[in-house]
């Protein structure tokens, strides 16, 4: 339960770095490395509130998410699988200093020095903060698997949030995809997502903070080295305790995810990571 809950609330916590807010993913070509062919998903492209976001942690972009103010989640978040390095990961709990004023500096801070900064300000109006996990039942998490990253890209990836089942078939789920990608994969993009549920929260002071996600996925392209596809893949899971992970193909996933949207789903990779 505490797996995908932590892969959620890290779907909501998942800035913890130095983050652009921009309008277009294609407007920061660094950003764009993690599309395979540069190929943006038209996936969550109309979600209200939805902003773009390039993260960057000490001095480099490390991957690009989707994120949903309004539900303080992450629609999705793209990556290039990195062989993991070993090591801890980032424990403080950081903000995106954009998202509180499009003004402020676009390096993420940790959370509790800027509420020092700028003691007036909120800073949780579109971003999850870290007391609204305390006592909440569920815990911080990363939506980029720790396995998935060499360091210091996994210290990039605290401060969205996660959901309930990530300990045991979505930690599975993730180490099989990591030994598929170092077997097969020269390069492998890799998107995670989190579908929202409709009246399901974190409620702090009577206030709904952080939407605990119906669903978390992903997806994944897995290419040569002439960067052509190989192998693509996906997986769903419910957020609760059935801890079920269903292996799906690309075009399977499009059609589960439409349920959800009155927008086509469209690609989530250049072609659907077809040669």
């Amino acid at each position: 339960m505490q797996t995908l809950a932590a892969l959620c609330a890290l779907l909501s916590l998942l800035f913890s770095a130095h983050a652009d807010v921009v309008e277009r993913f294609e407007a920061v070509p660094e950003c764009m490395t993690y599309f395979y062919k540069a190929k943006v998903p038209e996936w969550g492209a109309s979600t209200p509130g939805a902003a773009c976001l390039c993260q960057r942690f000490v001095n480099r972009f490390h991957f690009a998410t989707l994120y949903d103010t309004n539900h303080r989640i992450a629609v999705y978040s793209a990556y290039q699988f990195e062989p993991s390095s070993g090591g801890g990961r980032e424990k403080r709990w950081f903000v995106e200093p954009q998202l509180v004023n499009d003004s402020w500096q676009a390096e993420m801070k940790d959370g509790y020095w800027l509420g020092k900064d700028y003691p007036d300000v909120y800073l949780g109006e579109k971003q999850a903060l870290n007391e609204d996990y305390t006592n909440s039942g569920f815990d911080r998490g990363h939506l980029n698997p720790n396995g998935h990253h060499s360091v210091p890209s996994r210290n990039a990836t605290l401060t969205l949030t996660k959901p309930k089942m990530n300990q045991d078939a979505w930690r599975i789920h993730e180490s099989d995809l990591t030994t598929l990608f170092l077997e097969k994969c020269s390069k492998a993009y890799v998107l995670v997502g989190a579908v929202p549920s409709a009246d399901n929260w974190i409620v702090k002071n009577n206030v709904k903070r952080v939407n605990i996600p119906d669903y978390v996925w992903n997806a994944y392209c897995c290419v040569d080295n002439n960067d052509q596809p190989i192998q693509s893949g996906a997986g769903t899971a419910r957020n609760t305790e059935e801890n079920h992970v269903v292996k799906r193909s690309l075009d399977e996933l499009g059609a589960f995810l439409q349920q959800f949207s009155n927008e086509p789903v469209g690609q989530l990779f250049y072609n659907n990571c077809r040669a």
